[in-house]
């Protein structure tokens, strides 16, 4: 069940369902700041990726879509001391919101980000002989370049290892066929594809705006 951003059940759950640190409570609150805000995943959602990479015990992981950097700083913080995040994103305005909180956070050192476009550092990745390297990555970035994220990203996750891919909902447009906008369908299209593709386990979660969480077999 999605609950609205201003439900009382909703607001419940952003006071009691997990724990954040104070720093990335800060840089949750310079993100709602800016302009382009709703790009952001929500604070429970970033919550769940930090259980999650416990529960796998996830050491290096690839981020495709950085934004200000928020979920960046959380799976920072649930990475061990060696561990690694590759954080991959078009534009050093939007990431140098983030920076100075991952230094006050003193994880920095396991941040390593890159500007530029998602598939060409996809392909470098790739070429640098990573692939099965990765224990998690997250996808969240132009959809319409999600199934070329999804593919890339099969290659760079190792076996047994989760690829969590955010909006596979888009506010619900995708039950709706009377929209056909290039998003939309190719996120509907993804969807298909993830559910016929025997390489993987998957589940699609209502977790705020859809996501699917796949595992490579």
């Amino acid at each position: 069940m999605i609950f609205p951003p201003n439900s009382p059940i909703y607001e419940y759950v952003l006071k009691n369902g997990y724990r954040s640190s104070p720093v990335l409570q800060q840089l949750h609150e310079s993100t709602l700041k800016h302009p382009s805000h709703r790009m952001a995943a929500a604070p429970d959602e970033v919550a769940f990726f930090q259980f999650l990479i416990g529960l796998i015990g996830a050491k290096k992981v690839l981020e495709i879509g950085v934004f200000t950097g928020f979920t960046t700083l959380g799976m920072a913080l649930s990475v061990p001391h060696d561990g690694k995040v590759i954080g991959l994103d078009i534009s050093q305005e939007y990431t140098n919101v983030g920076i100075p909180f991952w230094k006050q956070a003193n994880v920095d050192h396991k941040i390593d980000l890159r500007i530029g476009l998602a598939i060409e550092s996809l392909d470098q990745l790739i070429a640098n002989n990573e692939c099965d390297s990765f224990d998690f990555i997250f996808i969240d970035a132009d959809k319409p370049n999600y199934p070329n994220y999804y593919e890339k990203s099969l290659q760079l996750i190792k076996k047994g290892g989760v690829i969590a891919i955010d909006n596979t909902l888009w506010a619900g447009s995708v039950a709706d066929n009377s929209v056909t906008d290039v998003s939309t369908t190719t996120i509907r299209q993804l969807n298909e594809t993830i559910k016929q593709d025997d390489r993987v386990e998957f589940i699609l979660l209502t977790v705020v705006d859809g996501v699917t969480l796949v595992r490579k077999k």
